[in-house]
């Protein structure tokens, strides 16, 4: 239904063969405009970036990785603004489509690698995960995807954003080719023998969530799990923490300080020297975020590893927490021009995406089941490191 061009996914298309043959033989990708291909530039999202840099030399590791695998890529996705954004749409370079509820936005800010996947441009893609940039847009427009442990994939050639909560992941239009791309990135031979012990319902998560979008994922968890014999057990932050803490909290203590933090100190600082041009949207947002007090980081940092910490020694080797990827369905184009309606998305949505954020947690999303006909994502997340369990894992109880 929708063509390179018409699903507004792509900021360039070409063919580039891959090396050799491999895993991915047969496969094509497409690349995240904030991932280095060489002879290309890299816009980032911003025409201005595009302008003022030069074409890149070498490919961004992670594509050499696919195109060794032998898979051939096809071109370069749309990415918000600095891939600052949730919600997928760029003032300069437009929306891409979200095909199975076009009246809605992608979300983002892998917003065109979203939208390629589910148009069926390509068979999987690659993009970045800070605060949910992969998460989010896979769960609004249906298709899989998974964020690994945090800087489990060389970030050499891409371009940062929050460099300590950043991570290259991948976007699937099924849960085999998914697998099959991270297994190359993560240069992932065989998967875990490890038998699912556990399974936890994050109920804070729930909470957080739409009624109707917790209700349905609960529903289907229920169905689907049913025949697996496995212990399916709710548990809320406080207790996986052994302290009172919220997810609202997380995210607003935690990760929004280091991640304005960090982006001023990365992007920030080129936008007051060069001065480039801005969307609307986007300059509201940075003038919000430029006075930020520095010096209040201290405070977020030292909570952020006292979390990390915690999380990671919840984990035990079978286990795993489900919650909604994003609290909603896909907002409706234009929502966002009520601030209200913005700041609602953004807040409950960050929340969520905290979880796996602060504890640099392996996530995979798959789009579980429908609610006014549109896409509703369930997010799996694992312990640290446990990316090879993860996907054994998602592969024996949702394939």
């Amino acid at each position: 239904m929708y063509n390179f061009l018409s699903s507004g996914a792509f900021v360039e298309t070409f063919t580039i063969e891959p090396y050799s043959n491999g895993s991915l033989n047969g496969l094509t990708f497409a690349v995240k405009d904030n991932i280095d291909i060489a002879q290309y530039k890299t816009s980032y999202g911003s025409p201005s970036w595009q302008h003022k840099h030069k074409a890149a030399i070498y490919n961004a590791l992670c594509v050499d990785q696919l195109l060794g695998a032998g898979a051939t890529c096809l071109g370069k996705t749309v990415s918000d603004e600095f891939t600052y954004s949730l919600d997928g749409e760029n003032f300069f370079f437009g929306t891409p489509i979200n095909p199975k509820v076009p009246d809605r936005i992608p979300g983002g800010s892998s917003s065109g690698s979203a939208s390629a996947v589910a148009c069926g441009l390509v068979d999987f893609a690659i993009g970045t995960d800070s605060a949910g940039s992969i998460r989010v847009p896979a769960s609004l427009c249906g298709v899989y995807a998974m964020r690994p442990t945090t800087h489990r994939v060389s970030e050499a050639g891409v371009l940062p954003f929050v460099p300590s909560t950043s991570t290259v992941g991948t976007l699937a239009s099924d849960l085999g080719i998914l697998c099959k791309a991270m297994k190359a990135l993560l240069s992932i031979e065989k998967t875990s023998s490890d038998h699912i012990q556990n399974i936890y319902l994050l109920e804070d998560a729930f909470a957080i969530a739409d009624i109707e979008v917790a209700k349905a994922i609960k529903c289907k968890i229920k169905e689907l799990l049913s025949v697996a014999n496995i212990n399916v057990t709710s548990i809320t932050l406080t207790e996986i923490l052994k302290e009172p803490m919220t997810l609202e909290k997380l995210n607003v203590e935690v990760l929004r300080p280091l991640q304005t933090f960090e982006f001023l100190n990365t992007v920030g600082n080129w936008i007051d020297t060069t001065s480039p041009d801005l969307s609307p949207f986007f300059a509201m947002k940075y003038e919000t975020v430029r006075n930020f007090d520095r010096k209040k980081v201290n405070d977020s940092l030292m909570l952020s590893e006292k979390m990390f910490n915690r999380i990671t020694s919840f984990f035990q080797k079978g286990d795993l927490i489900l919650f909604p990827t994003v609290p909603t369905i896909a907002p409706l184009k234009g929502a966002f021009e009520q601030m209200e309606t913005a700041m609602d998305f953004y807040d409950r949505t960050m929340a969520i995406t905290a979880f796996s954020g602060v504890g640099k947690l392996p996530e995979i999303t798959i789009p579980i089941t429908k609610v006014d006909n549109a896409p509703v994502g369930l997010s799996i997340a694992a312990g640290f490191y446990q990316d090879e369990y993860l996907i054994s894992a998602v592969k024996k109880l949702f394939q």
